[in-house]
């Protein structure tokens, strides 16, 4: 058994594909309940300085960044991604998942979400147009302040 006190929950943040005004909802936040944020990118991204927010800049690769943040997730956490599969891998280790637009990942609906994933990737493959999401827009980034909000007030404290 570890001697090592239990770490504080943190965020980690998918960041190839997190939109803008998520990442300062975030930043805002990381400062206001001074809660580690990361940011895993396979590029390098600017972050405000803070003793709370971070980048991880991981070596190009197919779900580098998808890898990384899934190591290091762990109960408890939050991890802000676009991605069902990745939203998966955390969940089955006892973390949050939500998307940039505030959609919560469940254990309830995590098997449906991946299964609608992999249709759409199948009629994609197969030639058929399936259009791209919408604008980001306020109710997104609303709906995302709303999860984050949930989430800083249920987190255990060390």
């Amino acid at each position: 058994m570890s001697d090592a006190p239990p770490r504080s929950p943190q965020v980690w943040v998918d960041a190839d594909a997190c939109p803008g005004p998520v990442k300062e909802i975030l930043f805002r936040a990381a400062e206001r309940a001074q809660v580690p944020v990361t940011l895993v990118a396979n590029q390098w991204l600017r972050t405000p300085g803070s003793r709370v927010i971070r980048a991880l800049q991981v070596q190009g690769g197919f779900d580098a960044a998808d890898d990384a943040i899934a190591e290091r997730a762990g109960p408890g956490d939050l991890v802000v991604t676009q991605d069902i599969p990745l939203a998966s891998r955390v969940i089955a280790k006892g973390a949050e998942a939500i998307d940039p637009r505030g959609q919560r990942f469940t254990p309830d609906n995590i098997a449906e979400r991946l299964s609608v994933r992999n249709f759409m990737e199948e009629l994609r493959g197969a030639g058929v147009q399936t259009g791209g999401p919408a604008a980001f827009n306020a109710r997104d980034r609303q709906a995302f302040a709303n999860q984050l909000d949930g989430w800083l007030a249920r987190r255990p404290r060390r």
